[in-house]
Order: structure tokens, then sequence, then C-alpha cells
């Protein structure tokens, strides 16, 4: 008599090729979804920025007070961001008056609310 919860022979030697597989494909729409998540630009978001963070060297271009941003040409970031000239927030408004056009500083910035912002500012 057949048991009808078991495999035929040729179905039960493909049973664990067919489970690697969907494991597999779970693991890597898993790894790519995750993978896609927090980033900007296609950079992933990095922990929020602490005394320790490395400070990264940049030129003030142009401090907009009204918008409370500022936009610097800066060197690649921590997160793998490559050098360009972007605009910042500032997490700190009183920052924004110590600022001016030209003005070199060293920084460390952080996404934040969907942003990125200056988190620590020294003024060169």
């Amino acid at each position: 008599m057949k048991h009808p919860h078991r495999l035929s022979r040729p179905q039960s030697l493909f049973a664990p090729f067919f489970l690697a597989a969907a494991l597999i494909a779970g693991a890597a729409a898993g790894t790519a979804a995750a993978a896609d998540h927090g980033t900007h630009g296609g950079h992933a978001a990095k922990p929020a920025a602490n005394a320790e963070a490395p400070l990264i060297e940049g030129l003030v271009k142009k401090v907009d007070k009204a918008g409370g941003k500022v936009t610097v040409s800066h060197g690649p970031l921590p997160n793998g961001m490559p050098a360009m000239t972007m605009t910042f927030r500032v997490k700190e408004a009183a920052w924004i008056d110590r600022l001016k056009d030209g003005q070199k500083i060293r920084f460390a910035a952080d996404q934040i609310d969907g942003a990125m912002t200056l988190v620590r500012i020294e003024t060169l």
C-alpha cells in the first residue's frame, strides 16, 4: 500500500534542491530590500554622527539664512557619498549666522528626517 504523504522516488530526489532554491531566493529578496532601505542617492545612511565621527573638509559656497540651508563643496563622506557640491540643512539654526560664502569648514553630516544635515561644524 502506498502512503499518501510519501513522495515517489524521483520527487524525493529533487525536493532538497527545490527547498534550497526557495530559501536562496527568499534570502536574496530580503537582502535586496534591506540594502535599499534608508539610502540617500544610493548611499546608505549611517548612525547619527557623534563627537568621534570624522570631520570632512568643505568650502561654503552659499548660505541661505531664510531657508536654513548651506551649500557646501566637500570631499567624500564616510557614508560612501563621493565628493560633490550639495545643500545641507543645519542641526542648529544659530550656526547659519556663523557661516559665510567662501569659508572653509570641517563638518559631520547625517540624514535627519530625510534630509542631509550638518550635525557638527568647525570653522577654519
